[in-house]
């Protein structure tokens, strides 16, 4: 089996998806980005993860700052 990368990214819905590389579809989900990284290790031990960051809010709104 060929080494694939996985990716983790936040969804609109909260949570975060663990996606194949190339695929369309998660192969799973998690409620926190740190149980997605550990069910994307169970997945595929040697996988490469990369994890999206999540940028649709500023720091001005997420420290409170005006």
């Amino acid at each position: 089996m060929s080494k694939q990368g996985l990716y983790i990214e936040p969804r609109e819905q909260g949570d975060y998806a663990v996606r194949r590389e190339d695929s369309k579809r998660a192969s799973a989900t998690a409620p926190t980005q740190k149980e997605a990284i550990a069910r994307a290790r169970e997945l595929e031990p040697d996988a490469e993860i990369h994890v999206a960051t999540d940028r649709t809010s500023s720091a001005k709104s997420r420290y409170g700052v005006q």
